[in-house]
């Protein structure tokens, strides 16, 4: 059976291994390449005021703290469009709305072509640039979306793969400008570029990716998933990765420029390194999380982001460039690998929950998907917003103290916070199986997340 305006499959088991291998599996990597190339340039579209503010220079008029401003708003929106763009995959269908949100690329794309020179107030900027934030939404609706196509013990890889394709797009639009700056060309040029790639990634969706009926409208899943307090304990460790990739991804030209005084085109030679290395390495901070447990990985990352954190402050202090790319670009690779294994304990932690409630079998994973999938919609949303406090923190710092060193020191505090949450709510009880008198009893089993 078909609905009017896209393709629909009404069976989906992907837990039914022999579903998967004769069928399944095809079919969800289909989807998972295509999905990944639209959230790829819905990246590249959010994140391109980060490079756009770059080849602004004194004649536009803008103070540092007005482009920390700038790139503020563009995170903020693209961290709230996060949860429309969950609910949408249950209402239109994710290959539908896969369509449509790569589409939507084309306003934020042409509005800035075409206001982007000297003389342009900075109202308008910030008009254009709160436009720009829709591209962050591909991401809410991608991962939602493919999350329901693969098996609970695939989810790990698969949502690291979709997830760091897409957070490709943020270095691949910064190598894109270094070659554009470095050949003398303007901002316009990079636009152009990016406007007939929105239009490819559109129709490739139409052609080759498929909606679920299992999916369509389950919109109170969402609502379910927001009641639930791992929803928002997740959304805080989230916060601490994806929020420090994106926020960084967003200020770390402008770091260089304002703190170092590097020219546009030295700044464009490294920004791209610390988010290259932090999407590669995102799928396998999920094979990790599969392996060792995502709890496990998470609080190690933890730890080890706020120790590259302290040497940031460090270099900071002591002025030494070499050694600040270094370990930023460190950071970054941290904060990818937390990406993965933090959107992996997501699927094992409703599933724990299902069988804690006593629920077994399909029942148990169709709870554990439809929770998880509208989950990670408000998770992705709230950890965007990470981006928005560090660039405002950034924006802070420059005024009070004339670097970033403030807020490297918040940022170190923080990541402590994150440690003492992921030890105390997913790892300071160990796993272990209910006995057989735990079972014979009317309570239920309390669910244990530390392999999660």
């Amino acid at each position: 059976m078909t609905v009017p305006g896209g393709r629909w499959i009404q069976h989906w088991d992907p837990e039914d291994e022999t579903f998967w291998k004769e069928t399944g599996e095809r079919v969800a990597r289909r989807n998972l390449f295509f999905s990944v190339l639209s959230e790829h340039i819905g990246f590249s579209v959010w994140t391109m005021w980060s490079v756009l503010v770059l080849f602004m220079g004194p004649e536009y008029g803008l103070t540092p703290a007005d482009k920390f401003l700038l790139t503020s708003v563009v995170t903020l929106v693209g961290a709230v469009v996060r949860v429309p763009y969950t609910f949408a995959v249950a209402i239109f269908g994710g290959r539908n709305w896969t369509i449509v949100s790569a589409g939507l690329l084309l306003v934020p794309s042409v509005a800035a072509f075409v206001v982007m020179e000297p003389g342009t107030s900075f109202s308008t900027f910030l008009l254009v640039g709160l436009l720009a934030g829709i591209g962050g939404g591909n991401f809410a609706s991608s991962m939602t979306n493919i999350n329901a196509f693969f098996p609970l013990r695939k989810k790990g890889w698969a949502l690291g793969l979709n997830a760091g394709g897409g957070n490709i797009g943020v270095p691949v639009i910064q190598l894109a400008a270094l070659a554009i700056i470095g050949a003398s060309g303007g901002p316009r040029v990079l636009l152009g570029i990016y406007i007939p790639l929105i239009l490819v990634a559109a129709v490739l969706a139409a052609r080759f990716m498929d909606n679920l009926a299992s999916v369509k409208n389950d919109t109170g899943a969402a609502k379910d998933a927001a009641r639930d307090a791992h929803t928002w304990i997740m959304s805080l460790l989230y916060i601490g990765t994806f929020g420090s990739f994106i926020g960084y991804s967003f200020a770390f030209g402008q770091v260089l420029q304002t703190q170092f005084g590097r020219t546009p085109l030295q700044a464009a030679y490294v920004t791209f390194i610390g988010p290259l290395l932090g999407s590669l390495i995102r799928p396998l901070g999920g094979r990790l999380a599969d392996r060792y447990g995502g709890a496990r990985i998470t609080l190690w990352n933890f730890v080890a982001m706020a120790a590259a954190t302290a040497v940031l402050v460090a270099a900071s202090m002591a002025k030494s460039l070499a050694l600040f790319v270094a370990v930023f670009v460190v950071l970054f690779v941290l904060s990818g690998l937390g990406n993965g294994s933090t959107f992996k304990m997501i699927p094992g932690i409703f599933q724990n929950k299902a069988l804690a409630q006593g629920l077994t079998g399909e029942d148990a994973v169709a709870y554990g998907r439809r929770l998880s999938g509208a989950s990670m919609g408000l998770i992705g949303a709230v950890g965007a917003l990470g981006g928005v406090a560090i660039n405002l923190a950034f924006r802070q710092s420059f005024l009070s103290v004339g670097s970033g060193t403030g807020a490297f020191v918040a940022f170190l505090a923080f990541y402590a916070v994150c440690f003492a949450v992921t030890w105390a709510v997913y790892l300071r009880r160990p796993a272990a199986p209910a006995s057989r008198a735990q079972a014979d009893t009317e309570k239920k089993p309390e669910p244990s997340y530390a392999e999660v």
